[in-house]
């Protein structure tokens, strides 16, 4: 823990409140100033280039950047041999290695380029739901790029902004006291922005959100969407009163239809997902006819099978990005670990930007079952299920899962029954399942919320 947040923790509220302005005086400098209208300008005109534009303009981007690593980022220059040197100049991105993301653990300074020295160097860090936290590092252009990406095809997408009132739920720990329920928010007076703790939400907190919204005059809410929806269950259970909210935009978790419909009946809006990744190596997001689209500019998107070929449209594989609009830290090829497939359909909208049909989930999340079968999506077990607020499932090896509930009062033994014949329904009658009954589910320390645990490699 750092002196700030040490002093942090010990400062009472009315300091905490002013020392996130503070933050946030900084932060929005750091986001909104210097080259941020000009990048904002430029994602605004290349949002109608034409399908052949994009090619293009992908084509010259990626020539001008592998260049670039060859010579100056330590990784590419030691780690790719002759014939991968070769397809690198040529431009052959089909050709080159994939990247995990073990690599980057190891040591992420061995992809930053060499003839570059910028200040401030800004360095986040991944959610780390699934190993050790990725440090992704920055110049302060990128990180303006990246707001002003945010704001061209996202939050505008949405008819919202980052100038209008917003709250947010993060990874932030922004009530250190775990057991203190009475203050669940910190607001950035700078930018009008509520931060909420995703580790307070219950519902007998529920009304205390909702106030913040009020009292703020909040008009639109971006964050983690399990925080939001749950929020939601509980403002429709308790027939609580939501002020005028303009949009929802949803990221770093999956964005389930159940968790969309309750979300759009609690806070009278449309929901937005968001599809991104703390690197910046690919940027999808929902445009006003709720089509996912990729932001070409932002990276080299493919969908590929387990022999490393493209997938067809609509058919399930791993994503796989190769970054264009950062390249201080370049990743090329870089492995997500999301499964997700291509739409086939153009969108009406009449942007020439390509669908994502589904983010279908991750990698990690992959339940196999005893006869080999392998299912994504399986947080679908709790849908239609109103006497479980939430739920978590763990598979302990092949043939034994614990699903872990957080029950309503009316939660009952044929409750725990329709759980477990959802199960056998999609892994057949030959494992063994244990529901339990919890007060919580585990969040990560980032606030996450991890709906599939598998520990069968």
């Amino acid at each position: 823990m750092s002196r700030s947040d040490k002093l942090y923790e010990h400062a009472p509220i009315w300091l905490q409140h002013a020392m996130v302005s503070t933050y946030g005086l900084y932060w929005h400098w750091a986001r909104f100033g210097g080259s941020y209208k000009q990048h904002l300008k430029d994602y605004q005109l290349r949002e109608w280039l034409s399908e052949e534009d994009w090619s293009v303009y992908q084509q010259e981007k990626f020539k001008k950047l592998l260049p670039l690593c060859l010579e100056h980022v330590p990784y590419y220059r030691n780690h790719w041999n002759a014939a991968e040197r070769r397809n690198a100049k040529n431009g052959e991105l089909d050709e080159l290695p994939l990247l995990g993301k073990e690599e980057i653990r190891e040591d992420a300074n061995q992809f930053r380029r060499e003839d570059m020295n910028p200040f401030p160097k800004l360095v986040f860090h991944t959610s780390g739901t699934t190993g050790t936290p990725i440090a992704t590092q920055f110049t302060l252009s990128e990180l303006r790029n990246s707001i002003a990406l945010r704001e061209a095809r996202s939050a505008n997408w949405a008819g919202v902004s980052f100038e209008e009132p917003r709250a947010t739920f993060s990874g932030r720990m922004v009530e250190p006291n775990p057991e203190r329920e009475t203050n669940v928010y910190r607001y950035n007076i700078v930018e009008k922005q509520v931060y909420f703790s995703a580790f307070h939400l219950k519902p007998e907190t529920a009304h205390l959100y909702v106030n913040a919204l009020k009292n703020h005059h909040i008009t639109w809410l971006t964050g983690y969407a399990v925080s939001y929806s749950l929020l939601a269950k509980y403002i429709l259970e308790q027939n609580i009163k939501v002020p005028e909210i303009k949009a929802v935009i949803t990221t770093s978790e999956k964005l389930t239809s159940t968790m969309r419909e309750v979300m759009e009946k609690a806070y009278g809006c449309r929901v937005f997902e968001e599809y991104s990744t703390v690197e910046n190596a690919l940027f999808a997001s929902e445009c006003e006819h709720g089509r996912l689209h990729i932001s070409p500019d932002v990276g080299i998107v493919e969908i590929l099978r387990p022999d490393g070929s493209r997938c067809d449209p609509g058919e399930v594989g791993e994503v796989v990005t190769t970054c264009l609009m950062r390249s201080y830290q370049p990743l090329i090829r870089f492995r997500l670990g999301d499964l997700a497939s291509w739409d086939p359909e153009p969108c009406p909208c009449g942007r020439q930007m390509p669908v994502i049909k589904e983010v279908v989930g991750r990698i990690e999340d992959v339940v196999t079952g005893p006869d080999g079968r392998q299912l994504v999506r399986f947080h679908g077990i709790f849908t239609d299920q109103p006497n479980i607020i939430e739920g978590q499932i763990i598979q302990e090896s092949l043939d034994y899962f614990v699903v872990k509930v957080v029950p309503t009062q009316d939660f009952r033994l044929n409750d725990v029954n329709d759980v477990k014949k959802r199960m056998y329904n999609r892994l057949g009658s030959n494992i063994h399942v244990d529901v339990v009954e919890v007060d919580k589910i585990p969040r990560s320390k980032s606030g996450k919320f991890q709906a599939v645990i598998s520990k069968v490699k």
